[in-house]
Formats: C-alpha cells, structure tokens, sequence
C-alpha cells in the first residue's frame, strides 16, 4: 500500500471518528435540554408520581451505549478485514 493511499484511509477514519464525537455531543445536548425540560414540568404540574424517571433512564440507557460506540470501541482494522475475507472465502 503507498503512503498516499495509507494517509487517505487514515484521515477517512479520522473523519468518522470526529463525527461520531460531533455527533455524540449532539446527543447529550438533546438528553439534557429534554430532560430539563421534562423535570421542570413535571415539577410544576404537581409532583406526583416522577413519570420523567422513564425517560432518563432510557434516553440514558441510549447514551451510555453512545458513548461505548463512540470512545470504547476499537475500530476495524486492515487485519480484522482481511481475517474476514478468509472466512468468507473459506465458506464458498
């Protein structure tokens, strides 16, 4: 593989990791605006029974695996392809 090509696949995954951070912090921005926003009504209708709990636990539940996709995953590597490859090749 040349050089060219080697910085080119190297900054293609450079771009995607970058959007998946963009992206993620898009995300906790959401959770937090709509959970603020869920908590404070729910506050001023009555204080009943904490109904908002659902929603952050499960909009949560999103995030944390966000967050694992984003900054806990390995990313796929030439050798993980290649591994692939003679797997399939293997079936046929």
């Amino acid at each position: 593989m040349e050089a060219s090509e080697q910085t080119g696949g190297t900054r293609e995954q450079a771009r995607e990791l970058l959007k998946k951070k963009r992206d993620f912090q898009g995300h906790v921005v959401a959770y937090v605006v709509v959970n603020v926003a869920l908590w404070a009504i729910w506050a001023v209708t009555g204080d009943g029974y904490p109904w908002p709990a659902w929603v952050t636990g499960g909009g949560g539940i999103g995030l944390v695996l966000n967050f694992w996709d984003v900054y806990m995953r390995a990313p796929i590597t030439d050798a993980d392809v290649d591994r692939e490859m003679a797997r399939l090749q293997g079936k046929r």
